[in-house]
């Protein structure tokens, strides 16, 4: 498997993993491991996959411009291009953009969702609009994306302000890893919350990339 960096792919992205797919898999750096996992687990030679720099998870606003952009740069070179984000906060642009350029998008409203599995998500929303949701890449990167972002290691006063409305934090785990498990439990205490962990394997994200067979 291409060896991933996660500073990396926060600031970065990923350039493309090859150029001889005829499918192109472009997505949120946050989720290029499981992508990449679940490429070799099923042996889709015909994908490939290139990512965005993940911390545009805190800047929705530049990701549907950032999409434009790559599709316009990649198109010439394969058959298909399905673009690995769900909504992501971009309040339906990048829906429109997608149908504007003629690509497909991973339905949902967030990894998050995905992840849960879209349907159980939509059951559980109401009753957890006080969770704080964290993936395997955002325990990994928690400072990068939660502490720094929000000034929380300058001014660690400013927690109760950010969170004082949230209960627990719930962990979504992709993979079973003791380690990332016990840093997902210092991030819940760290913010003075009730900690959850759930196993959700790759959730949607795999239903939704599955059908994308190669074309003869």
């Amino acid at each position: 498997m291409t060896q991933l960096n996660d500073a990396k792919l926060t600031e970065n992205g990923l350039s493309p993993t090859g150029e001889t797919g005829r499918v192109l898999l472009l997505a949120c750096g946050a989720l290029a491991r499981e992508i990449l996992a679940l490429i070799e687990i099923n042996s889709w030679s015909h994908m490939d996959l290139t990512c965005l720099p993940a911390i545009y998870h805190n800047h929705p606003e530049r990701i549907a411009p950032a999409i434009a952009e790559a599709v316009a740069k990649h198109r010439g070179s394969y058959e298909q291009i399905f673009v690995v984000y769900a909504d992501c906060g971009t309040g339906g642009a990048l829906a429109k953009t997608c149908k504007d350029l003629g690509v497909e998008m991973i339905p949902g409203p967030h990894c998050y969702s995905f992840f849960e599995g879209n349907d159980r998500f939509a059951k559980i929303a109401e009753e957890e609009f006080t969770a704080f949701y964290l993936t395997d890449f955002l325990v990994r990167q928690f400072d990068a994306f939660v502490i720094k972002p929000m000034g929380l290691d300058r001014h660690p006063e400013l927690k109760d302000m950010y969170f004082g409305n949230y209960e627990k934090l719930v962990y979504q785990a992709q993979t079973e890893d003791p380690t990332l498990t016990a840093k997902a439990q210092d991030c819940a205490e760290r913010l003075g919350l009730a900690f959850e962990r759930r196993f959700t394997g790759y959730g949607d994200l795999e239903t939704a990339l599955k059908p994308l067979k190669a074309r003869n």
